[in-house]
């Protein structure tokens, strides 16, 4: 199948590949995106398929807490600017308020809540009509905990990155701690019990091709091999998971480790970073895949 321009675009900001790589990796995998990850992967040119995008989209993601009961929400604007509106910040404030007496499940659902302008959708069309940029309730989650665990919430640059975690224990400084090891050090999963089978699979497999196609490592015994892979794959999953990485504030232990130390046990968390993976604005693509889409 044809090569779309759109798709090596997205292709480069999910891996950081070059342009003809993208292209020859979509070429390879007939224009799947996932499998041409893996293919730049397993060529060594993309070290994750993580995709983290370009922060394209303003705005904040705040929390709220009250009680056994908290949540935390993304509220895109176009701007930095208008981010910092009173305006918008008070938006914000009523969408959480809003939310946090909710079951809602949907943004369909959160928009269609009561509030004193009628409906939160109602609240934003409003703000849009007196801050003059677009507003869009992007994604929330409502978490509850029970009485013997905390929450911990953290909001870096007052909601650009913000966490929330549910921990099983007494201590809040040990739960915010664990929100700011979650801002800050971008875990997927809090251990490897909460892995799915098929996530470990799946970079086992990576890691193999990409010694098979080490000359270097190629043509070691299968058991010396096997090592190998089983030793990096641990290195690569414990970056993935949150009581397997360094914390933050020492260096000489695991998350784990202090969280043990404290009683403490992580039971759930939740991570925005504002944009991610949204793009604010269409480039020109032209000039720079000219020679690509002339079959160069």
């Amino acid at each position: 199948m044809a090569v779309t321009v759109a798709q090596i675009k997205e292709l480069r900001e999910m891996t950081g590949a070059g342009m003809m790589d993208c292209k020859k990796a979509l070429t390879e995998s007939d224009g799947d995106i996932k499998k041409a990850v893996d293919w730049l992967r397993e060529k060594g040119i993309a070290k994750a398929a993580k995709k983290e995008g370009r922060i394209a989209a303003e705005g904040l993601a705040r929390i709220l807490v009250d009680g056994n009961k908290a949540v935390i929400a993304e509220v895109n604007s176009e701007t930095d600017f208008v981010a910092k509106n009173d305006k918008f910040l008070a938006l914000i404030d009523k969408t959480l308020k809003a939310l946090i007496k909710s079951d809602a499940k949907t943004v369909e659902d959160a928009l269609a809540l009561p509030t004193e302008d009628g409906t939160l959708n109602d609240s934003f069309v409003n703000a849009v009509s007196i801050i003059g940029e677009k507003l869009t309730l992007r994604r929330f989650a409502i978490v509850e905990k029970s009485d013997d665990e905390v929450f911990g919430s953290y909001m870096h640059q007052g909601g650009r990155i913000s966490a929330i975690t549910v921990v099983k224990g007494t201590d809040p400084q040990v739960a915010k701690n664990m929100a700011m090891q979650v801002a800050s050090m971008n875990p997927t999963y809090v251990s490897r019990n909460d892995m799915p089978q098929d996530v470990v699979e799946h970079e086992r497999e990576i890691i193999k091709v990409q010694m098979d196609a080490d000359e270097k490592l190629a043509n070691k015994p299968e058991k010396v091999k096997a090592g190998i892979v089983e030793g990096r794959l641990s290195k690569d999953l414990q970056e993935m998971c949150l009581v397997d990485q360094i914390f933050f504030l020492d260096q000489d232990k695991k998350c784990g480790q202090y969280l043990k130390e404290n009683n403490s046990e992580v039971k759930s968390f939740v991570k925005y970073t504002v944009g991610e993976g949204i793009e604010k604005k269409q480039e020109d693509f032209a000039a720079e895949v000219a020679s690509i889409a002339a079959g160069k």
